[in-house]
């Protein structure tokens, strides 16, 4: 291990869209990844220790550590019974323009809204870059947790998913945005 890495630990977590890896430095939470089969596990374990210079730890259960609060937190969401996320949050997967806007969307987008690409780019004193703002979607490295799936088309299309449009869906269904499936 260099001197420079960088400690991080990752637990998968069920969830109502399938298992979430999440991944924590002691600055906060880091990262999150959608469908966390073991294959797509794999890859994010490997890019965060080529981002960090370190190979990350599992998380131990039952043990204090980085990942016990965003754990919870998660598991209270999906539960119905957090509306917004207090983590601390390890911004350093993004950057520039994408960080801006992650930010702001963090910030301003509560629970049960939605935002157009548009409306958002405008937020950050960017009018007319919605193109760039779902670049800026596309490269979350924190979603659920920093709200993606609340940015939409302006015509009321759902836009794009990096986790899939049916996993958008689900989020918006259960922060009441769209109506839950039938069936």
């Amino acid at each position: 291990m260099d001197s420079n890495a960088q400690f991080v630990e990752w637990a998968v977590v069920e969830s109502d869209i399938g298992p979430l890896l999440l991944a924590a430095t002691g600055q906060g939470l880091v990262n999150v990844v959608f469908h966390a089969d073991e294959a797509v596990r794999e890859r994010a374990v490997r890019a965060l220790a080529a981002r960090f210079g370190a190979e990350p730890a599992p998380a131990v259960p039952g043990r204090a550590g980085p990942l016990e609060e965003p754990i919870r937190q998660i598991k209270a969401y999906f539960d119905g019974g957090l509306r917004e996320f207090t983590l601390p949050l390890d911004w350093s997967l993004s950057s520039g323009f994408n960080r801006q806007v992650l930010r702001e969307l963090a910030a301003g987008v509560p629970y049960g809204t939605v935002v157009g690409y548009g409306d958002l780019a405008g937020r950050v004193g960017q009018p007319g870059a919605a193109q760039a703002v779902g670049a800026a979607m596309g490269s979350n490295p924190l979603p659920v947790v920093v709200p993606c799936h609340r940015v939409v088309e302006s015509d009321g299309g759902l836009g794009g998913f990096g986790g899939g449009l049916e996993t958008k869906r689900q989020l918006l269904a259960l922060e009441g945005v769209l109506p839950q499936p039938l069936f």
